[in-house]
């Protein structure tokens, strides 16, 4: 178990290296075929792990961030759509209401939390404070600032209780995002995937990823690192995650679920290793 004062230290994101940028990353290629078995397989191993999980005081947290039409709500499809709905919940974060606005920007997360044995995906999250508030300037300097650290204090808590955090950002070209912008207006199915303010937002594409840098670095901790998965192809808008490796025996829940990326959406870098977390999951 983690000691009462426990601390979060930081590490590289899963598939960026200090030194390197976003843009820097290389888009590689799946076929069609091979992604359909893939993910296939990884549905039926997520949803296999997702009924151990009901035995145990562990919870879920799925964070999914990135560019407009990054593909964060199909991936979010492909994830649930075997899954238990029962045992999962999808958030999607939007604008805070008057009521929220009231308060520290941390209490409206507070209450969806999952209870344990369950699951929630959050499409944005509490990042949007050191994303586009900060871009927008919504928030002083001061506020987004101390929100790396506020932020990681958030999730240590969780994490201390059994939490745990997989958090994905999601990442496309700018002229790819172009792309799907235009093909989104020219679809009747899709065109309410795309408003004014996408198109706004575009504008301020260095100073997004400028802030979404920032919050890879300053955010991406040994206990629940950012992993960076790049995304070329409009087909791979939707990607299966599989379990790198089941709870194993004496292997506490935060070491051993650590999900793999690898066969259905390319990551350059490996799972990390079985590190120390917060007590055991039950394999039998």
């Amino acid at each position: 178990m983690p000691s009462e004062h426990s601390s979060l230290k930081l590490r590289d994101p899963i598939g960026l290296r200090k030194g390197r940028t976003l843009d820097d990353l290389v888009h590689e290629e799946i076929s069609a075929k091979s992604y359909k078995h893939d993910l296939r397989e990884a549905q039926l191993e997520l949803l296999t792990w997702q009924r151990r999980l009901t035995e145990t005081k562990n919870n879920v947290i799925i964070v999914m961030e990135g560019p407009d039409a990054a593909g964060k709500g199909g991936a979010i499809k492909r994830l649930v759509e075997r899954l238990d709905p029962r045992l999962v919940r999808v958030h999607s974060t939007v604008k805070p209401s008057s009521d929220e606005y009231e308060r520290h920007y941390l209490w409206r997360f507070w209450a969806r939390i999952p209870e344990y044995g369950r699951t929630t995906i959050f499409d944005r999250s509490w990042y949007g404070r050191v994303l586009v508030e900060r871009v927008e300037g919504f928030c002083s300097p001061a506020d987004w600032k101390r929100a790396y650290r506020e932020i990681n204090e958030f999730e240590r808590q969780l994490l201390d209780d059994g939490t745990i955090i997989i958090k994905f950002f999601l990442f496309i070209t700018k002229d790819e995002q172009l792309a799907r912008f235009k093909s989104r207006e020219a679809d009747p199915y899709k065109h309410w995937k795309i408003s004014d303010e996408d198109w706004r937002n575009r504008r301020h594409w260095k100073e997004n990823v400028e802030a979404a840098e920032d919050m890879l670095f300053k955010t991406s901790t040994e206990r629940a690192p950012w992993t960076v998965i790049v995304r070329p192809l409009p087909f791979r808008r939707c990607f299966g995650i599989a379990i790198d490796r089941l709870p194993e025996r004496n292997c506490p829940v935060g070491e051993a679920l650590h999900f793999r990326i690898s066969s259905i959406v390319p990551c350059t870098t490996t799972v990390p290793p079985c590190t120390p977390g917060p007590g055991p999951i039950s394999t039998t």
